[in-house]
């Protein structure tokens, strides 16, 4: 995996979009529409409740939220609530391609490709 400013590689493949890592290890588009909402509130597209919903199906050992290159996304007191309940890292997006190459438990990833 890789991943610079605009863009993040997942099994060969380069996404330039955030991007969300399935307990099934599937990738999938984030959906920014809710979240978007809270953008003039936080100056940036904050990481939300709503792009955490998925949690409760998948019920992952850990979550890895990668806050982008400059560990600048913003993340909603709500989300940070949902983070509370699991064994999570948030860190910036590259520190958290490390840190999934190396885990063996099962996990989901939220990716912010920029800031």
């Amino acid at each position: 995996m890789k991943t610079r400013y605009g863009w993040v590689e997942v099994n060969y493949v380069r996404y330039d979009h955030d991007i969300i890592i399935h307990l099934d290890k599937s990738v999938t588009k984030r959906s920014k529409k809710k979240s978007r909402k809270r953008k003039k509130e936080y100056g940036h597209t904050p990481l939300s409740e709503h792009d955490l919903a998925f949690l409760d199906k998948e019920a992952p050992e850990i979550i890895f939220i990668g806050t982008g290159q400059f560990g600048d996304m913003p993340i909603t007191r709500e989300a940070h609530r949902i983070l509370s309940q699991y064994d999570s890292c948030v860190c910036p997006t590259s520190e958290i391609l490390d840190r999934i190459s190396e885990e063996t438990r099962p996990f989901a990833a939220i990716l912010h490709v920029a800031c």
